[in-house]
C-alpha cells in the first residue's frame, strides 16, 4: 500500500519500482539526502526497505538473497534501491545500526503495511545509549572523507553535521530525527543553514569555499564531545528489550503464523 503523494517527490515512480520487486516488501521508504533535507537538483533517490524471503529460500540449501541492491534509471530519475530480508534487518536493529533505524522511521513512505507500523512500535525497544557508537563512528568516517579532498566537498560535511546532531538528539530526547533542517531548528548552528543553502541550490559535488576548514574541525571536535556527554547522561537503557517481539513478528511474516498461536 502506498503512503500517497508527497509534494516535490516522484512517489508514483518510486512506488512502481517498489511494487516490481520479486519478494513482498514489508515497507519501502526514501532515505539519503531527500530524507536528510539537503538534496541537490541532481541528487538520486535512495529507496530502502525490507523484503520477506519465502520459507524455501531460508531453510533450503539454495538460500535467497539477504540483501538486494540495484541502480536503475526510471523516467529520467536515478533510483538506488537496497532492501534487506526481514531477519537481517531485525538483527541490524538489535546491533544498534542507525542506518536501518532511520530507514524504518523515515516519514517519506513509498510502500507500507500494518506490520510496518508494528515494527516501528517495536523499534522503540531497540533504542539504547549504545547507538552513540554508530553516530560517533559515522561522523569520523565523514570527517575523513571531507578532509581528504582538495577542495573539499560540502556533501560529507553536511553528513557530518547531520549524524552528530541526530546522535545528540537521540541521546537527549530518545527520538530519531534524521532531517538536518529540523534538527537545526533545535540546535541553531549558523554554518549548517549556510551549507544546506549552498548544497540545495547547487550540484551534488558542490565544493566548499577556500578557508574555513579549521572552523569545521573545531566544530567537529566540539559536537563529538557533546555527543559523548549526552550519551553518558542519556536516559536511554543499556540493553534492548525488543528481541522477543522481533522474533515473534519474524515468524509471523515468514510462516504466516497467527499472533494468537505464538502466544498460546
Amino acid at each position: 500500500m502506498s503512503a500517497g503523494t508527497r509534494p516535490g517527490l516522484p512517489m508514483d515512480v518510486l512506488a512502481r519500482v517498489a511494487a516490481a520487486q520479486r519478494h513482498p516488501l514489508l515497507f519501502a521508504t526514501i532515505s539519503g539526502a531527500h530524507l536528510y533535507g539537503f538534496s541537490s537538483p541532481d541528487s538520486d533517490f535512495d529507496l530502502r526497505g525490507v523484503h520477506i524471503l519465502p520459507v524455501r529460500d531460508v531453510v533450503g540449501l539454495i538460500e535467497g538473497d539477504e540483501t538486494i541492491e540495484s541502480t536503475q534509471v526510471v523516467d529520467g530519475l536515478e533510483i538506488d534501491l537496497v532492501t534487506h530480508d526481514a531477519k537481517k534487518f531485525f538483527r541490524l536493529l538489535l546491533r544498534r545500526n542507525g542506518y536501518v533505524l532511520e530507514q524504518l522511521l523515515s516519514p517519506l513512505i513509498v510502500q507500507t503495511t500494518p506490520e510496518h507500523e508494528e515494527l516501528k512500535r517495536i523499534s522503540r525497544g531497540c533504542l539504547t545509549r549504545h547507538y552513540f557508537h554508530h553516530y560517533a563512528g559515522f561522523a569520523e568516517t565523514q570527517w575523513k572523507l571531507f578532509i581528504k579532498e582538495d577542495p573539499p566537498r560540502i556533501k560529507p560535511l553536511l553528513y557530518l553535521y547531520r549524524v552528530l546532531l541526530t546522535g545528540i538528539h537521540l541521546m537527549r530526547s530518545g527520538e530519531v530525527e534524521a532531517n538536518l533542517v529540523q534538527l537545526n531548528e533545535v540546535y541553531r548552528l549558523p554554518q549548517v543553514a549556510d551549507l544546506i543553502a549552498a548544497k540545495t541550490s547547487g550540484m551534488e559535488d558542490s565544493r566548499l569555499a577556500v578557508g574555513g576548514i579549521e572552523f569545521h574541525a573545531q566544530e567537529y571536535r566540539r559536537l563529538l564531545g557533546v555527543l559523548e556527554s549526552s550519551a553518558a547522561a542519556s536516559a536511554l537503557p543499556e540493553q534492548t528489550s525488543a528481541q522477543g517481539e522481533l522474533n515473534d513478528l519474524l515468524i509471523r511474516l515468514r510462516c504466516g503464523v497467527p499472533e494468537s498461536d505464538l502466544r498460546s
